[in-house]
């Protein structure tokens, strides 16, 4: 299963607002890219939790800079797509180099440094323009 936006190829491609259905259950895509142009996040039926990949991650997000990347649009998609959910919505992220697993919509809207209620979208597109992160070095293979 793979984003048709992402452009790449696999069995089951799908986009915002479709379901994966699992027994009575299922969960909801959104679209929110920015990290790249195919991400994807994953909400509940009944809106308890969002798996949000590297689009949101705990108290930061994942970078912009890569093939289809952009600041500008992944604000959006966190604003408009994730913290519209209900505040004590839990977040699972991909992944966390301080080893925490889980957080809340409200926790993030209020204190994310980078994307938080008190960051216009100018002073976000600066920070990510601003990280000094070194370039995956097989980046452009793993991702063509």
């Amino acid at each position: 299963v793979i984003s048709t936006s992402s452009g790449a190829k696999a069995d089951i491609k799908i986009g915002d607002g479709d379901r994966i259905v699992f027994g009575s259950r299922y969960i909801e895509a959104r679209a929110t890219p920015g990290h790249t142009e195919g991400c994807l996040s994953y909400v509940s039926d009944d809106l308890s939790f969002v798996l949000t990949g590297d689009t949101l991650l705990i108290m930061g997000c994942g970078r912009t800079d890569f093939q289809g990347g952009s600041a500008a649009t992944l604000y959006e998609s966190v604003h408009m797509q994730l913290f519209s959910l209900p505040d004590n919505c839990v977040v699972y992220p991909a992944h966390d180099y301080k080893g925490r697993t889980a957080s809340l919509i409200g926790k993030e809207k209020k204190d994310n440094p980078r994307l938080g209620e008190s960051k216009t979208k100018d002073e976000f597109i600066d920070i990510m323009a601003n990280l000094n992160l070194d370039y995956p070095k097989k980046i452009d293979i793993a991702v063509p």
